[in-house]
Order: structure tokens, then sequence, then C-alpha cells
């Protein structure tokens, strides 16, 4: 009854946590974080997706950096608050994705036996730099991850991963709910009148 239980359904659940978490501004969600991309860094190094699974430790070490900064970050040391970036860092990190992209793109094609090694290449440092931005609180990284999910979609589905091809699919739709929440938040932000995070809502201590 549980054969289509495996580590690939374990790693989607909690990257599916990962994300409702993340939208609520809670920082649980960096633990779901570490345990589902713990998960994917072998999931992946099993199909030949090099890149995928090297980002996937990069996750696991930026899950305890984002716990840090949500928790402790911040002028005050009380967590840092959704912020957003010039068109300059923007357009920084465009060019720096491409340039990383194509030299590794270059690399997994001549000495690896890498599937689509400029895609995966492209998804996984788009990715390095997205995940920055989530730990940061940077409101853009939500539109950064619609573009990221829809192109990993086609890579997991040529690689018959279709249960995390499926969870992208959902990532899309949460992505554009996680952009509006953070979006209103932001607006309270500036208007001098944020709400209080779920977290301390619900009552979650800050040393969790």
């Amino acid at each position: 009854m549980l054969e289509w239980v495996t580590l690939e359904t374990l790693a989607m659940l909690l990257a599916i946590a990962y994300l409702l978490l993340a939208m609520r501004e809670n920082s649980l969600c960096w633990y779901c974080a570490f345990v589902s991309t713990a998960l994917y860094v072998w999931i992946f190094g099993d199909v030949n997706l090099y890149m995928e699974s090297a980002l996937n430790v990069y996750y696991m070490a930026m899950a305890l950096y984002g716990w840090y900064q949500w928790q402790r970050g911040g002028d005050e040391g009380r967590g840092v608050a959704i912020g957003r970036w010039s068109l300059r860092q923007h357009l920084a990190t465009f060019g720096a994705v491409l340039i990383a992209s194509a030299i590794s793109g270059y690399s997994l094609s001549a000495y690896t036996d890498s599937r689509l090694p400029y895609l995966d290449s492209l998804t996984t440092w788009a990715s390095v730099a997205t995940t920055l931005m989530v730990a940061r609180k940077v409101l853009e990284n939500w539109l950064y991850w619609l573009v990221i999910n829809s192109v990993s979609i086609y890579l997991y589905i040529d690689r018959e991963l279709y249960q995390t091809a499926g969870l992208f699919v959902l990532y899309l739709v949460l992505s554009v709910l996680g952009y509006r929440r953070w979006r209103e938040v932001y607006r309270q932000q500036i208007n001098g009148r944020a709400k209080p995070s779920i977290e301390r809502l619900a009552g979650v201590d800050a040393d969790a």
C-alpha cells in the first residue's frame, strides 16, 4: 500500500512544508528545508543531475544561514524585515547567473555524463542567487522562483522525477501566493503598521 512512498516523496512533503511556512515568515521553514535538501542531495546525484545535487548541499548551508537571518539578523538583531532590491542589483544578479551557467554548463558537457548541462546549470545558479534573496527576505525572490520552477519542471520530467515535477507545479501556484502575501506585509512595513509574524502570534519561541 505504501510502495509509492519513497525518499522523493518525503523530500517533496518537507519541501511543501518549507514553502508554506516561508510564505508566513515562520522560521520553522528552515528546519524542513534542511532535511528536505539533504534527501535531494542523494536523489539528484542518483539520476546524474550533478549540479542539482550540489545545489542542495548549498541549500543545506543556506537553511542554517536563513534561520539565523530570520531570527537574529537585521539592524536590531530581531530578524530581517522584507525588503526590495534595486534594478542595478537585479541586473548584476542576472549577469552573474548567466556567466556562471555558461562556465559550469561547458564543464559538465565536456567532462561528465550530465543531462541538459546548460539548463541544469542555469536553474542551479539562479537558485543559488534566489535562495540568498529568500534568506535576506527580498520581496522579488518569488518572481525569480516563478521562472526557475517553470524551467525545472521540464528538467525533472526529462529525468522521470515525476513527483518532484508535480511539486514544482504546486510551487508555481505558491510562488504567486507568496509574492502577494509578502508584498502586503512589505506595504504594511512601509506604512509603519506591519502585523506581528505568524510565529509570534502562535507563541513560537524565537530560539526554536
